[in-house]
């Protein structure tokens, strides 16, 4: 989840009559109002759309057609990619037509339910990114006793737990943002709708959205992402302990393509925090939080395919079984 929804600048709005006129419709500016611009814009997010999807439903199609690849770490993955395809899938399309049809408009409703489901899914890649730390754990400091501990039972209960975490918490917010009122601003400096910058527009006292905001982030980010040092710390203690240089680096090998995709995901992150907290340039933030939002899904299937000889030779299968079939 970006790094803007947990510290967002806080603005403080005078309280307005109750019987103001009620709006329906809020406007996106996009990365550019150059109509010159709006076709290579167009181009290259929809070729970075395409590359997302076909790129994760390859991961998921081989690790569900390989019964080689049904193991913990695995099933963790396809689950990020099928994370990373609603990611994009929630903010891109709608940007798309936004250009196509020139129309920078989106309905109240509408920006509820997309800050809803970019908030699941972005809690979500937090939380499965943490399981699969603690399966790397369990994995190098303690291979005896892998199977046992990450058992089938164990692996379905933090899927469903993070489901359910990041749906009741999202909803939260977006019933803290139904009681705000929406006076004269409504421009959203974004190209999507962002809990942050939605906040920013309010005429309401926003002060107990930002309280549950801060409060939740300790719980949702900062344990998990404290979950994900503790294993690596633990990681790289046991790697050390191994005699043999090859040894240490089939070990470390386990873990490089997770280690990757945390660094680029709270790296892309932390971006967005610094952009939107550092400077008042829309711009900077939007290009940030499109690195997020965007680019960091289009590169993880990539990270996993090119240091990961399990999943390309999965692919590989995978390409000659429909070859074949053709």
């Amino acid at each position: 989840m970006p790094f803007s929804l947990f510290f967002p600048s806080r603005k403080v709005r005078p309280i307005v009559p109750e019987n103001q006129t009620k709006f329906t419709e809020f406007i996106l500016l996009r990365f550019s109002e150059k109509p010159e611009q709006q076709g290579p814009l167009f181009g290259l997010f929809l070729g970075m759309y395409l590359v997302t999807m076909i790129g994760n439903l390859l991961i998921i199609l081989a690790i569900g057609f390989d019964s080689h690849l049904h193991t913990p770490m695995y099933f963790f993955l396809s689950n990020l990619s099928f994370i990373d395809l609603c990611v994009v899938s929630t903010t891109v399309p709608s940007m798309l037509v936004s250009i196509l049809r020139e129309n920078k408009t989106i309905t109240y409703a509408d920006c509820l339910a997309q800050m809803y489901f970019f908030m699941v899914f972005g809690l979500l890649d937090n939380f499965l990114l943490t399981a699969m730390a603690y399966d790397r754990f369990v994995a190098i400091c303690h291979p005896l006793r892998y199977t046992a501990i990450m058992n089938p039972g164990l692996c379905g209960l933090l899927v469903l737990l993070s489901w359910t975490i990041s749906l009741l918490d999202s909803l939260l917010h977006n019933l803290m943002v139904t009681r705000l009122s929406f006076c004269t601003d409504f421009e959203i400096h974004h190209f999507f709708c962002d809990l942050a910058e939605v906040l920013k527009l309010s005429c309401s006292d926003t002060l107990v959205n930002f309280i549950l905001i801060y409060i939740l982030a300790g719980f949702l980010f900062i344990l998990p992402f404290t979950g994900i040092l503790f294993s690596y710390i633990q990681i790289c203690s046991s790697i050390l302990k191994i005699p043999s240089a090859q040894g240490k680096y089939k070990a470390f090998s386990t873990c490089g393509s997770h280690l990757s995709v945390v660094s680029l995901y709270y790296g892309t992150g932390l971006g967005v925090y610094l952009s939107s907290s550092a400077t008042h340039s829309s711009w900077k933030s939007t290009v940030a939080s499109a690195m997020y939002a965007v680019v960091t899904p289009m590169l993880n299937p990539f990270i996993y395919t090119l240091r990961n000889k399990d999943i390309k030779d999965a692919l590989r299968k995978l390409i000659r079984r429909t070859v074949s079939s053709q």
